[in-house]
């Protein structure tokens, strides 16, 4: 797995990848269609953020690579690189219950606030990779 030089694309299976934590200069991407949705990428060392339709997906600081991200109404699923460890917060139902793993390990029960943002932190170091999962309860 490594940075996603086309700053977003389409999986073979189904996900999007987006993200370039390897730049040193912000860049940005914008209308890209995937399944009738308009994506929106901005990435560099310091930040990765994606939008759907003009609203909040994920972000992280600093800055990642993001492989294979699916969304559901069910929950996330992705696998993460970056150069050092990350905060990462996504956009997902608010005010919801939802279980957490990152890598082999649980995580545990985490709570949305009320605009159905929630943060968790991931362990990096440059190429070495994090499995997350997060799905409702």
């Amino acid at each position: 797995m490594s940075a996603v030089k086309e700053l977003i694309r389409t999986e073979q299976n189904g996900t999007i990848s987006f993200g370039d934590y390897t730049l040193d200069v912000k860049a940005k991407l914008q209308d890209y269609e995937f399944e009738g949705d308009l994506y929106k990428v901005k990435t560099y060392r310091d930040i990765t953020k994606l939008e759907r339709n003009g609203m909040f997906v994920y972000e992280s600081v600093p800055g990642t690579a993001v492989n294979e991200f699916a969304a559901a109404d069910t929950g996330v699923s992705f696998t993460v690189e970056g150069g050092q460890d990350a905060q990462i917060t996504l956009g997902l139902s608010d005010d919801c219950e939802y279980d957490v793993k990152i890598g082999s390990e649980d995580a545990g029960v985490m709570k949305t606030n009320r605009s159905g943002k929630l943060t968790l932190s991931v362990e990096l170091s440059e190429g070495a990779q994090a499995a997350v999962e997060i799905t409702k309860r």
